[in-house]
């Protein structure tokens, strides 16, 4: 076997010599290999001493043959040869070493499945394969490889035991494993797209790097859905439906956040503004309205069309809507209009329209917008228009597909338009030129929408076939056939931040798809949601983090491990924030409370309730005595911490506050919000003192420098700036960061100033110069929060990878990456002694981390593995799982869908590629999660 290509001749010669071992006998040995605890199986099958041994354990079976014991000893020798010749052959062949699942295997998989999908033993051999992955680590390979065989033959799988198997690198598509026992499986790398998990036993399961298209499918809206936008972080999709209304939902948890009625017709069109403040949408009513996505209220309606709004685009800059109207069966108001966003006027009437206008849409650098026009009734008048903005007059007109233009969009460069069509065909045009550059041809009926990925190399497309197809801009070949919907999918939108695409379909369901499951991107394991707040202790030991899993988290510095998890927290923690003398934790959360914590204990020591909103941010004062808090609901609060009195209710801010911050000497707060402006708040009284204006975005983050003569601010505008405290001047404007600013943070003597940033990166500035020192790259999502320890030699952030990273100031260079959330950590604070760290999290809880051991500190919960015990007694006597009686046990399709309607689901982990947690995908289909009844069943004990 000098070649990959004789290697493959031979494997079917390896499988025959195999296929008249009695079947029995494969069990027999997996049950030996498990007494013995066996982790080397060619070795110990070599030995003669086991062979005897493993001979005198088979010959114990009833009915292995119709032969006497002499025979049937000689039977049993022979088959245990040939097993053992079998599995060191296979350890160092080609189908123990790669993924016989790809395409460059497809020849030699056809093959040799055609010449033994009949051959009962062979199979029974191929499950002895993916049982030994439960032994030996160095045959995983091969048993994956067989486990997709097993598939690919559609061989029965369902009710079988794969407790503990290490499946690695193949695809498990389609795999019916209804009612398996796949609890302790590791799965790495492996496609599980289509699979029948139905009732399926998941405990502890360890599935990583996991390959699936549809990640979520929201089920919410009363009719079919037109229209699907992300906003600019990609955190929220909004989708428009012809139900009349407008729902906004969590693209992390798949929960909806609001809903925005007040049309009277189906929403046709949604678009966010490029700030991600407003949301635009147009309907069948003939109106277009705008809203506010903080207040979910109405800000403008704009009358004008006298026809169906059809399409929506904000300009680049936030200035200008532009809508495409018109209708297939009359000839009304086929027209294109700008519109001011500010005022609600209209500012132009594009003229030149004979017919419908489908689709608009502006170049990146908002100088040209395209329209898309047609009808069904009109075979000979379907066309794309460019425009001049500024002078507003048709630049060009592309007569080109057979049958009316749906959908248009630009690349992010400008450089290209896609046009999908009527006639099922997608066309790629150079907008210099206005020559066509390439043809896609795939769809079986009407191109509804297209849209470019964010690094341009994939175009997306779907269709009234209830298809999504993605295509190879650079080759023009089709990358992916995305089935799912069940009807025309009539949207699609890139996430702007991730490898997501949502999809909005006339079967009333939006998709969010995972569109890369084949490359890794940077993660490090333990978060599953982003990490939005960190917070050092003033020692520099601990570290706090706020998390999308609703929890806080304390972690040690020093060795990265989990000290503590606090719960108790309803909602999303958004910040946390330690006293000065390390021994009281705050935390906001989404549930409109703020929490304090003894940090020794865990332990819940007071909740003060009064804002009617999210709170944002928490800063204690130096001396402990007054707790500061910023809220969805526009105001800031003020608290004395002994008695959880509120001394103070701050009004001035327009919109919502998102960071307060105490000046060192704690006579004044200063306070950030979305209205763009800066104020400075007298704490004995109240009252406002002053208001710093300049930044032309949200303002996300303050911070006062040690001395308290400077305060940093950070913004959606892409700038970070320094003021002088006293004139209330700007003294620096820092630029570098590509996208917002979310953290800024002075380091103890005030010399540097870290920033963290939407663009991944975080940056030293030089206080005295403003200029750069330093760039910090390794975060592969949004940076939330950037925290100096108290001795400024440690920097934590906390970012929408799902990571928390420590770093060394002087070098510039990762430290330690720490984990343990369920969700988004927001929010991290060091201790004062540095010797704890705290972290709020997405999953309702806070927790706390020893920085010297690199453990959690745990609650007083010893009774878990008991409570667990009785719950798995107790699981199946009791009717305790809502699970239907009617469970698909088999989908025939040429499309399959994931399934996992009952299956049990026991901690353990289950990410894709992209660090998503796919139990939000286990519970949209029906899975059953048993820890909170562990924890109920613990509460009953």
């Amino acid at each position: 076997m000098n070649c990959k290509g004789e290697q493959i001749d031979d494997l079917f010669e390896l499988f025959v010599s195999v296929k008249d071992v009695d079947e029995q006998i494969f069990s027999v040995i997996i049950e030996i290999f498990r007494k013995e605890k066996i982790q080397d199986c060619i070795g110990y099958l070599s030995v003669n001493q086991n062979s005897r041994y493993n001979e005198q354990s088979i010959l114990q079976l009833e009915n292995l043959t119709q032969i006497d014991n002499e025979q049937k000893l000689n039977v049993v020798t022979n088959n245990i040869q040939i097993i053992s010749n079998f599995l060191k052959q296979i350890k160092d062949h080609d189908f123990n070493q790669n993924d016989y699942s790809t395409e460059i295997y497809l020849k030699a998989r056809q093959d040799l499945i055609q010449n033994i999908q009949h051959e009962k033993n062979i199979i029974q051999f191929l499950k002895f394969l993916v049982y030994l992955t439960t032994i030996d680590n160095r045959l995983l390979q091969c048993g994956s490889n067989s486990l997709n065989l097993l598939v690919q033959m559609k061989v029965d799988l369902t009710k079988h035991c794969f407790e503990n198997i290490k499946i690695k690198n193949t695809s498990l598509v389609g795999a019916n494993m209804l009612r398996c026992n796949l609890s302790g499986s590791e799965f790495e790398n492996v496609d599980i797209s289509g699979m029948n998990l139905n009732e399926a036993q998941l405990f502890y399961c360890k599935w990583k790097n996991l390959q699936i298209h549809e990640l979520y499918k929201l089920v919410r809206h009363d009719s079919l859905v037109h229209s699907v936008c992300f906003s600019l972080d990609g955190t929220t999709l909004a989708c428009g439906s012809e139900d009349k209304s407008i729902r906004l939902w969590d693209v992390q948890t798949g929960e909806q956040k609001g809903k925005l009625d007040g049309h009277t017709s189906g929403i046709l069109s949604v678009c966010f503004s490029s700030d991600g403040t407003s949301i635009a949408s147009g309907s069948d009513d003939k109106s277009i309205r705008l809203w506010d996505v903080m207040t979910r209220k109405k800000k403008q309606k704009l009358i004008g069309h006298n026809e169906s709004i059809n399409s929506l685009c904000f300009s680049p800059d936030g200035t200008t809507l532009a809508s495409g109207s018109g209708s297939f069966f009359c000839s009304g108001d086929n027209s294109i209009r700008l519109w001011d966003v500010k005022t609600g006027q209209q500012k132009a009437k594009l003229d030149g329209q004979s017919i419908c206008v489908n689709s608009v849409c502006f170049s990146p650098d908002g100088s040209i917008l395209a329209s898309g026009s047609g009808s069904s009734f009109d075979k000979e008048d379907n066309y794309i228009q460019f425009w001049d903005v500024k002078t507003r007059q048709q630049k060009i007109q592309l007569d080109c597909h057979t049958s009316y233009v749906q959908s248009v969009t630009f690349s992010h460069d400008g450089a290209t338009l896609a046009s999908g069509s009527q006639d099922g065909i997608i066309r790629l045009w150079d907008v210099k030129t206005g020559q066509q550059k390439a043809k896609f041809d795939g769809h079986t009926k009407v191109v509804l929408s297209v849209c470019f990925s964010f690094d341009g190399d994939i175009l997306a497309s779907s269709s009234a076939d209830n298809f999504i197809f993605l295509w190879d801009v650079k080759t023009g070949q089709q990358k992916a056939k995305l089935a799912g919907h069940s009807d025309t999918v009539g949207s699609i939108c890139f996430s702007p931040v991730s490898n997501t695409l949502a999809s909005g379909s006339f079967d009333k369901c939006i998709r969010l798809w995972d569109i890369n499951a084949g490359q890794q991107k940077g993660k490090f394991d333990g978060h599953i949601y982003s990490v939005l707040s960190i917070c050092f202790s003033s020692d520099g030991t601990t570290l706090a983090s706020g998390n999308g899993d609703n929890s806080i988290r304390l972690w040690n510095v020093k060795t990265g491990q989990q000290q503590a998890k606090l719960d108790g927290h309803s909602g999303t923690i958004y910040s946390v924030c330690f006293s000065s003398d390390g021994t009281t934790l705050a935390s906001g959360s989404d549930d409109n409370s703020i929490r304090l914590w003894n940090v020794k204990t865990g332990q819940q020591q007071a909740k003060f309730d009064g804002h009617c909103g999210i709170v944002y941010s928490v800063c204690f004062s130096s001396d402990g005595t007054t707790l500061a808090s910023g809220s969805y609901d526009y105001t800031i609060r003020l608290w004395d911490v002994k008695t959880g009195l509120q001394t103070f209710k701050l009004n001035g801010h327009q919109y919502q506050v998102n960071s307060v911050c105490f000046s060192p000497v704690g006579t004044t707060l200063a306070s950030g919000s979305a209205d763009r402006s800066i104020r400075f708040w007298d704490v004995k009284t109240g009252q406002q003192k002053a208001k710093l204006d300049g930044h032309s975005g949200t303002v996300y983050s303050v911070c006062f420098s040690s001395d308290g003569t400077t305060l940093a601010s950070g913004s959606y505008d892409y700038t970070i700036r320094l003021w002088d405290v006293k004139t209330g001047l700007q003294t620096f404007k820092l630029n570098g960061h590509q996208y917002q600013v979310n953290s800024v943070c002075f380091s103890p003597v005030g010399t540097t100033l870290a920033s963290g940033s939407a663009d991944r990166s975080i940056r030293f500035w030089d206080v005295k110069t403003g200029q750069q020192k330093a760039k910090l790259d390794g975060h592969s999502g949004t940076v939330y929060s950037v925290c100096f320890s108290s001795d400024g030699t440690t920097l934590a952030s906390g970012s929408r990878d799902n990571s928390i990273r420590l770093w060394e100031v002087k070098k510039g260079q990762l430290k330690a990456n720490i984990f343990g959330h369920d969700g988004i950590v927001y929010s991290v604070c060091f201790s004062p002694d540095d010797t704890i760290l705290a972290s709020g999290s997405y999953d309702n809880s806070i927790r706390l981390w020893d920085i010297q051991t690199r453990i959690e500190i745990q609650p007083m919960n010893k009774n878990y593995e008991d409570i667990l015990e009785q719950f798995k007694k107790t699981l199946f006597k009791k009717n305790l799982l809502p699970v239907s009686a009617h469970i698909n046990i088999l989908l025939i399709s040429q499309t399959p869908s994931f399934q996992a309607q009952g299956a049990l689901v026991l901690q353990g982990e289950f990410v894709n590629k992209q660090g998503v947690d796919l139990r939000t995908l286990l519970k949209s289909k029906g899975s059953f999660f048993l820890d909170s009844q562990i924890q109920f069943q613990g509460q009953q004990n």
